[in-house]
């Protein structure tokens, strides 16, 4: 039986856990794109990216004894973070399994809010297997980086941002990885919800197409959004409240990562970047008269990759 789908009601809780916690990031328009299209800038967000909200809804829902048992979780570095930064605030030991073509960026900000890091893996799908046999050791805490329905009301807090400062939104276009973010937007929110994945990582459609997860060899300079697979909470979620989920090649995001560095003013990394590359290539229609909102989600670009990006036409 597939776990039931997080409620509003969920989302609203999580709020409640995570306020005064965390930033509350802006919504700015940008007539460049249309009258009425709107950046969501998460990017601006307490380590870079949208991933704290989960994880601090997470940890705060965990017993005393998980608590002292600590965390772990595996990433390619900004639910590293927001899972770093989570457990700190919390008091709770945390590990984290990379891998070695992880960003070096991630990685030193990992370590650097207190938690372990191991980067021994060759591959996402290599860490996932290194991180299970590494719980069955411990019995450390596993905190899914994003399919688990607590960690994703915590993201959807960010849907109630969006509806709060762009009441009559119409659209909202949300980045995908693993899928937890979408999974929570969604749940949150009473409105268009399209998701965007790079062609080169597509888990969430091929998920969908399928009808269940499926693992895949993600490649594409948005490392952020290289999920090997799609969860199934996740994939119920998205096949009731996902309307659309749209690709974007390499090329298209790195684009948009121009575009928002030199039009928008904000420096964010590719997987950030794709929700406004779908709207740049014409892949989302923008309505004159609905709202649109792109949710910037991150911002932990290798200086080196987003130089050579800037710099390229």
């Amino acid at each position: 039986m597939e776990p039931p789908p997080i409620s509003r009601e969920d989302v609203e809780r999580a709020a409640e856990v995570i306020r005064g916690r965390l930033h509350r990031t802006p919504t700015l328009s940008c007539r460049t794109l249309g009258p009425h299209v709107f950046l969501k800038a998460e990017l601006l967000q307490r380590t870079g990216s949208f991933k704290p909200r989960g994880m601090l809804a997470k940890l705060a829902s965990l017993s005393a004894d998980e608590k002292s048992r600590g965390i772990v979780t595996w990433s390619a570095g900004n639910a590293a973070q927001g899972a770093a930064f989570a457990a700190r605030e919390e008091g709770v030991a945390c590990r984290v399994f990379m891998w070695a073509t992880a960003n070096p960026v991630k990685v030193v900000a990992t370590r650097g809010y207190g938690a372990e890091v191991d980067l021994e893996a060759a591959s996402p799908a290599d860490a996932h297997e290194r991180l299970l046999a590494h719980v069955e050791h411990t019995g450390q805490v596993f905190v899914h980086p994003f399919d688990d329905p607590v960690l994703q009301a915590g993201h959807g807090t960010l849907g109630l941002e969006i509806v709060e400062a762009v009441p009559d939104v119409g659209t909202i276009v949300v980045p995908v990885g693993g899928g937890g973010l979408i999974a929570g937007v969604a749940s949150a929110v009473d409105c268009c919800v399209i998701g965007v994945e790079p062609e080169g990582a597509p888990t969430l459609s091929a998920a969908l197409s399928a009808g269940a997860p499926v693992r895949i060899e993600p490649r594409s300079i948005a490392d952020g959004l290289n999920a090997p697979f799609t969860g199934d909470g996740t994939l119920a979620v998205c096949r009731e409240r996902v309307d659309e989920v749209v690709l974007v090649s390499d090329e298209e995001i790195a684009e948009a990562m121009r575009f928002l560095y030199t039009r928008a003013k904000l420096a964010c990394e590719p997987a950030g970047a794709a929700a406004v590359a779908a709207l740049l290539a014409g892949k989302v229609r923008v309505d004159a008269d609905s709202p649109v909102v792109a949710v910037v989600s991150g911002g932990n670009a290798d200086p080196a990759i987003a130089a050579g990006i800037l710099a390229s036409r």
